[in-house]
């Protein structure tokens, strides 16, 4: 007869003790069996003692997570996590180096824990830290395993970052801009001064005093990635903390140079900070990983975002500064001055300029100024094609000049287009969009021009140009034009080109003629088989087909996926894993310390779930964890990746998947363990991917054509080349 479900075999060690064996009653207090425990070795004062997780966390058992213990797992009796806390408290400020360098150890270690970062936080802990770090008088190792043991302490959100002082900002600002600190004291101070930053505005504006893009650059220009990924993490906090006023009616911000305390920001647009994180990190002969192209794809986005302000910004009709800028676009196609008053009747001078405007391609012939008055884009059209006219005239002249000799139907309307591809440029880029917390999209070849928005314009505006005359399009094949240039456009980033030149080389080779054939080829092997037999047979196979994708769910699940810990405070480089046993009864997990090259064997992890004791599979916001207060709760990509596996009464194991696919499969396959349907877009499109293989295998069998078991060899290389082919 089995045993009951409260009752837990385990293995409890004590130092200088052989260990034992007991089974643990869940319904006890835990008190009470740590009691028992004590009365077994012979030792009083229970209270002072408590059981801890015998592996590379050592956390305390409490009653709030004593349920996480299974049969077989090895517990460990220590001092109860005050007494312990008491005990480091008075260790670090021992008057021995030696005693107090151990006791920092320990201490940051233990501080991993939240049972004991309470209790030495009772006790006034952090307090003492920060006094330490504010003496000045620890150095090195000392200093390091401060500051480590202060961010573990952070980490839990128990203190506000809001009740420290000037005094330890100014030292941790210190310790950022001092050359040649230690590396370990150095990104320990990084990460401060980003949860800072990231947590407190009024932190924002105290650190934002104390540091500059001008200090940080020397740690971009180091060979430490570590050192550089949290020196560009801080940027982008300063950057994305920094106050936006909004903008009062009438008043045109040209950029963020407006707002308070944002010199930073325009640092940013500068060519020095862009072309060092080119050279020193983009370009660098280290690979980068995955938390650097994370923190470079914000910086993209935080960067593009200064766009949106004028993106939203409609144009006064009656704001001569603005009408200024048509004017000049006009003066510059067209070669000529604006009119003295007097020179000419109105009637004339309005007739001359309704002419040009509408070789300029714009909606509005009588006054462009309305043309800008859509958001978006709004301004930043026309700020693009005052760009375009300025830095490549002759493209320009040459564009409009061709356009204006063409029959009026075949025109491509150089003011219409602009307006339209700046929007659509706007939308790939998600101009406005907060920052996803899981994406490393970042294109290198935004890094390469201090206005690289405006210089994606400028190709992409005479793409547009290219294939208008390719498709040989009249004014009503406008719509088409745009669908084909955003997938022209979408295609060449698909490729992440280095430079705007690669890019520019590569929707060279991607013609309307490409286009069309690639179209066609997708259409082929997406064909669908609409005569009533095929249907009926595409229905007879899909169960089959079904079972199929369900067995290739269940062994990526066998083989497991490391997911990411992501805290609401900040991003963390702490991992655990979780996969399935090839039995599919039992769900193994545990945490890692970094990121596993390859599979990681079940005896490594050191917990489990029989999947007979999962009751349900929730996902997004009817997750614990997405329901709990804090920055994720708020972020639309992490809400999409989350799901949790509730069992028991009230207990649950949360997920954040590392992107879409996986979140399909560990969705898909938990479902398919619970024998319920699985409902995801990548099942659906597997289904329709296999089906339609399964048809075109059959329909070729019906044919009777033998289709080889394996492929054909590969034809070797002729030893003679010398042969013509005869073309006719």
């Amino acid at each position: 007869m089995p045993p009951p479900s409260d009752i837990v075999k385990v293995a409890i060690e004590w130092p200088g003790a052989f260990p034992k064996l007991m089974e643990i009653d869940q319904k006890k207090p835990l008190s009470a069996i740590i009691k028992e425990v004590c009365e077994g070795w012979s030792l009083g004062n229970h209270e002072n003692f408590a059981l801890q997780n015998a592996d590379s966390t050592n956390f305390y058992i409490t009653e709030k997570n004593r349920n996480d213990i299974k049969n077989g797992s090895i517990l460990r009796l220590t001092t109860s996590p005050a007494q312990t806390a008491q005990q480091l408290h008075e260790r670090i400020q021992s008057s021995s180096m030696d005693a107090k360098l151990e006791a920092l150890k320990d201490l940051a270690s233990s501080s991993r824990d939240v049972t004991f970062a309470q209790e030495f936080i009772n006790l006034d802990g952090l307090s003492l830290l920060t006094q330490m770090v504010e003496s000045g008088t620890d150095f090195g190792d000392l200093l390091s395993f401060t500051l480590t043991a202060f961010v573990e302490l952070m980490d839990h959100g128990i203190v506000s970052w809001d009740t420290f002082s000037m005094a330890f900002i100014k030292k941790i600002a210190s310790y950022v801009n001092k050359p040649a600190m230690d590396t370990a004291v150095l990104q320990r101070s990084l990460a401060i001064l980003e949860s800072m930053v990231l947590n407190s505005q009024d932190l924002y504006q105290k650190v934002a005093q104390e540091i500059t893009i001008g200090q940080l650059i020397p740690h971009l220009q180091g060979t430490d990635q570590d050192i550089q990924t949290y020196t560009i993490a801080v940027i982008n906090a300063l950057f994305l903390k920094a106050p936006e006023e909004k903008r009062q009616p009438g008043q045109n911000r040209v950029s963020i140079l407006d707002w308070p305390l944002t010199e930073m920001a325009h640092i940013l647009a500068q060519k020095e900070l862009r072309s060092i994180i080119l050279s020193n990190v983009i370009r660098s002969t280290r690979a980068i990983n995955d938390e650097m192209a994370h923190q470079l794809y914000v910086l993209q986005v935080l960067t593009f975002n200064l766009l949106e302000d004028r993106m939203m910004t409609k144009m006064d009709p009656q704001d001569q500064a603005q009408r200024d800028i048509i004017f000049e676009l006009r003066r510059i196609a067209f070669d000529v001055e604006c009119e003295p008053n007097n020179s000419g009747s109105m009637e004339k001078r309005k007739s001359m300029y309704t002419r040009d405007y509408k070789k300029l391609g714009f909606i509005n012939h009588v006054n462009p100024a309305v043309d800008f008055t859509q958001i978006p884009p709004g301004m930043l059209a026309l700020d693009n094609m005052l760009y375009f006219a300025k830095h490549h005239q002759d493209a320009y002249i040459r564009m409009v000049l061709e356009n204006s000799s063409r029959e009026d139907k075949h025109e491509c309307p150089f003011g219409r287009s602009s307006i339209e591809l700046t929007k659509m440029l706007c939308e790939i880029l998600k101009v406005g969009e907060l920052p996803s917390e899981n994406c490393h999209d970042f294109h290198p070849m935004f890094f390469t021009h201090d206005r690289s928005f405006e210089e994606f314009f400028c190709i992409c505006i005479q793409l547009l140009n290219k294939t208008w005359k390719e498709m040989r399009a009249t004014s009503e094949d406008f719509n088409k034009v745009m669908q084909v240039v955003k997938e022209q456009v979408m295609r060449a980033l698909i490729q992440k080109p280095n430079s705007l030149d690669q890019f520019k080389s590569r929707l060279q080779n991607l013609s309307y003629t490409e286009i069309l054939k690639i179209r066609q080829s997708e259409r082929m092997n997406q064909e669908d088989f609409q005569s009533r037999p095929i249907l009926e047979l595409r229905e007879k196979i899909q169960p089959e087909i079904m079972e199929l994708i369900k067995q290739q769910r269940l062994n990526r699940l066998c083989e497991g996926t490391c997911f990411r810990k992501i805290s609401s405070r900040r991003r963390q480089d702490k991992f655990w894993y979780c996969r399935l046993s090839p039995n599919h009864k039992v769900l193994h997990y545990g945490d890692l310390e970094e990121s596993p090259q390859g599979e990681v064997p079940h005896d490594s992890l050191q917990d489990k779930l029989p999947v007979a004791d999962i009751k349900a599979v929730v996902t997004g916001k009817d997750c614990p964890h997405m329901k709990e207060k804090g920055a994720l709760k708020q972020n639309k990509e992490v809400l999409e990746l989350a799901f949790s596996v509730l069992y028991e009464s009230d207990e649950y194991l949360n997920f954040i998947a590392p992107d879409k696919h996986e979140y399909c499969v560990w969705t898909d396959g938990l479902n398919a363990l619970l024998g319920k349907e699985m409902t995801s877009e990548f099942t659906k499109n597997d289904l329709d991917v296999l089906l339609t293989m399964e048809m075109k295998l059959r329909l070729l069998d019906l044919e009777n054509i033998q289709i080889p078991e394996a492929p054909p060899p590969i034809p070797k290389e002729p030893s003679n080349y010398d042969f013509v082919y005869d073309c006719n």
